[in-house]
């Protein structure tokens, strides 16, 4: 199977929120896997982004943008599991703020252009309460999660996410 054509994707305006928001966490958190999914046989820590499907915003703007609930989980295992989970946490705040204040763009990606803190980082011990997809129900012994969600608004990118077709 080929894929999708060329002419199809050049219809897209906007990339998944979730790609930008990988690109700025893994620059902003050198060391520190960044990732959508979780692995079979995960290493900790781990931040884990999640768009949420209770909240999106289209406007019909051109110029711009894509709003959306995203869940970020942040995960480490002890000796200093809880702490280190939290701090993590904080840290992801503070790249995401950093991010739309300093106007970073990812190259076909776009930009933040507003994120606001729905609900800090709090301690979760298992997937009960998790408010996007679960892949399995129990954190390994050991692992601390905390999660925080975000409303964040992006602008695409000052070209297509995808090339035109020749």
């Amino acid at each position: 199977m080929a894929g999708i054509p060329d002419h199809i994707k050049a219809l897209a305006e906007l990339s998944p929120v979730e790609d930008l928001l990988l690109a700025v966490l893994r620059e902003g958190l050198p060391g520190i896997r960044v990732k959508s999914l979780i692995d079979q046989h995960e290493h900790f820590p781990l931040v884990l982004v999640r768009r949420d499907p209770s909240f999106g915003e289209w406007a019909g703007d051109t110029r711009f943008t894509d709003a959306a609930r995203v869940a970020i989980h942040t995960f480490s295992s002890d000796p200093n599991g809880d702490e280190d989970a939290a701090i993590l946490g904080e840290a992801v705040r503070v790249v995401l703020r950093d991010a739309w204040l300093k106007h970073k763009v990812v190259p076909g990606r776009g930009h933040i252009t507003r994120v606001d803190l729905n609900s800090p980082p709090r301690r979760a011990s298992d997937w009960a309460t998790a408010t996007g997809p679960v892949q399995y129900a129990d954190l390994p012994t050991g692992v601390w999660r905390y999660e925080a969600v975000y409303d964040v608004y992006i602008r695409k990118p000052r070209t297509r996410p995808y090339p035109l077709s020749h």
